[in-house]
């Protein structure tokens, strides 16, 4: 009787053992997104308290594309392939 409960003390303990690995990994698995929600929250707020001439500047600016021109000496469409 002794080693039958042996091995029943054997099997619950790696069964625990497999649970909380499994618990773990799956916590771990989620810690990027917990990062990531709680710098969103963060630099949210961080702009609701910053100075309204702080937020109206325009981080970066882009120039707009240049304008298309057409020649003037061209009236046909050209040709589909």
């Amino acid at each position: 009787m002794d080693g039958t409960a042996l091995i029943i003390i054997i099997l619950a303990v790696a069964g625990v053992a497999s649970v909380l690995l499994f618990a773990i990994k799956g916590i771990s698995d989620q810690l990027p997104d917990l990062f990531d929600s709680f710098r969103r929250a963060r630099d949210a707020w961080k702009r609701l308290w910053e100075q309204p001439d702080e937020a109206a500047k325009p981080d970066d600016t882009e120039e707009p594309p240049p304008p298309v021109t057409v020649p003037a000496d061209d009236e046909d469409p050209p040709a589909a392939a």
